[in-house]
C-alpha cells in the first residue's frame, strides 16, 4: 500500500522539479522572463491528468501530451513540460504492453514531426521527444520485472502449498500408524479379557495389563507427534526397527506367533523409519483383518543397493478395498522411491512386500 501511494503521487515532485527548473532556466535568461499565474497554471497543468494514469492510461497520455507541448510553443518561459507525457507514456507502456505502447509513441513522433513541419518550426525540436523511446523502455522493462516477481510469487506460493500438503499427509500417516496399530491390539486383547474373564481370570489380568501396555506406548508416541505439532520442532523420537521388538511384542501378545528372518543392518534415517512403519501397517492389517491367522513372518534381505521388507501371514483375508493403511505404506515407499506390493496369496494368506533403496 504505501509503495501505491508513493506511485499514486508522483506527479507532485514531478510538477515542483519542472517549476524549478523553469525558474533556474529563466533565472540565467538576459532580460529574465516574466511568470504570471496563468502561464504558471498552464505549466502546471499537464501534470493534474496523471493522478488519474494508472486508470485511464490512454486517455491520460494524450490529454497531458497536448496540455505540456501547447505550453512549450505558447510564448511563455522555458519549462521542461513534456516530462509529463514521458510519465504517462511509461505508464502506458507498464500497463499495455510494447507494441501499443510503441506505436502511442510513433504517432507522438510522427505527429511532432508534422507539426514541426507544416508550421515552419525548428526541426532541431524533435529532441523535446527524444523521451519517447526511452519511456517505453522502461515502462516495458518495468512490467517485465513485476511479471517475474508475480511469476516467482505464485511458484513459492504453490511450493508452500506443496509442502504444506506433504507435512499433512505425513502427519495424517503417523497418526494413523500410532492409533491404527495400538486400537488393533487393545482391541484384540480387550476381546480375550472379555473371554476369560470369568473362568480364567489370571489370563484376564494378562490382558488387562496388555491393554495397560498398548495404551501407554499409544500416548506416548501421539503426544510426541502432536508435540512436533505444537512447537513446530522435530522433537519426537524417530520410528525405528531398533523398536522392532515393540512390535513383534504387541502381535504375540494378540495371539500371533512371529517369525523374523534376516537381519535389516545399518540403515539410512528415511529408510529406517519407513521399513519400522511398514511392518507395523502389516502386522496390524494382520491383526485387524487377517480371519483365522496363526503365524506372521518378517522377513528383511538387502540386495543391489535394495532393503526388502516382506511381511506374510496366514489367515484368511477379508475381500475389501485397500484403505488408509495400504495406501499409507505405498506412498511412504513411493516417496524413496521403492515399490510396495499387498496382495493376497495363492496358497492362502496375505502378503507386504516393499522394496526401498537404500
Amino acid at each position: 500500500m504505501p509503495h501505491r501511494r508513493k506511485s499514486v503521487l508522483l506527479p507532485v515532485p514531478l510538477a515542483i522539479g519542472c517549476l524549478l527548473i523553469a525558474g533556474a532556466s529563466a533565472h540565467w535568461r538576459q532580460p529574465p522572463p516574466q511568470f504570471d499565474a496563468l502561464g504558471v497554471a498552464w505549466m502546471l497543468s499537464g501534470a493534474v491528468p496523471l493522478f488519474w494514469r494508472n486508470r485511464w492510461p490512454y486517455m491520460v497520455y494524450v490529454i497531458s501530451t497536448v496540455l505540456a507541448f501547447s505550453y512549450l510553443y505558447s510564448g511563455n518561459p522555458f519549462a521542461p513540460t513534456p516530462l509529463f507525457p514521458a510519465l504517462a507514456l511509461y505508464t502506458l507502456a507498464k500497463r499495455v504492453g510494447p507494441l501499443r505502447s510503441s506505436i502511442a509513441g510513433l504517432v507522438l513522433i510522427v505527429g511532432f514531426v508534422a507539426a514541426q513541419f507544416v508550421t515552419g518550426g525548428d526541426m532541431t525540436d524533435v529532441r523535446y521527444v527524444f523521451f519517447v523511446p526511452v519511456a517505453v523502455s522502461i515502462g516495458v522493462a518495468s512490467r517485465y520485472v513485476r511479471a517475474s516477481r508475480r511469476s516467482q510469487h505464485e511458484v513459492f506460493e504453490e511450493r508452500a502449498r506443496r509442502v504444506a500438503e506433504e507435512e499433512r499427509l505425513r502427519i495424517a500417516r503417523e497418526v494413523h500408524d500410532v492409533v491404527a496399530h495400538s486400537l488393533a491390539m487393545i482391541n484384540v486383547q480387550a476381546g480375550v479379557g472379555a473371554h476369560v474373564a470369568d473362568r480364567r481370570p489370571e489370563e484376564a489380568k494378562q490382558a488387562l495389563l496388555a491393554i495397560k501396555e498398548a495404551s501407554r506406548a499409544a500416548l506416548v508416541d501421539l503426544r510426541a507427534t502432536l508435540g512436533v505439532l505444537r512447537s513446530g520442532e522435530d522433537r519426537a523420537p524417530a520410528p525405528s526397527l531398533s523398536r522392532l521388538d515393540e512390535l513383534l511384542g504387541s502381535a504375540r501378545g494378540a495371539g500371533l506367533s512371529v517369525e523374523v528372518s534376516g537381519e535389516p543392518g545399518d540403515l539410512p534415517a528415511p529408510v529406517d523409519s519407513t521399513a519400522y512403519r511398514i511392518v507395523q501397517e502389516a502386522l496390524t492389517n494382520t491383526v485387524r483383518h487377517a480371519v483365522d491367522a496363526r503365524t506372521v513372518s518378517v522377513r528383511f534381505s538387502r540386495d543391489d543397493g535394495c532393503l526388502t521388507v516382506e511381511v506374510r501371514d496366514d489367515g484368511r483375508p477379508v475381500q475389501t478395498e485397500p484403505g488408509n493403511g495400504v495406501r499409507g505404506m505405498r506412498e511412504r515407499a513411493l516417496a524413496l522411491g521403492g515399490t510396495l506390493l499387498a496382495q493376497s496369496r495363492d496358497e492362502g494368506g496375505f502378503v507386504v512386500r516393499a522394496e526401498l533403496p537404500l
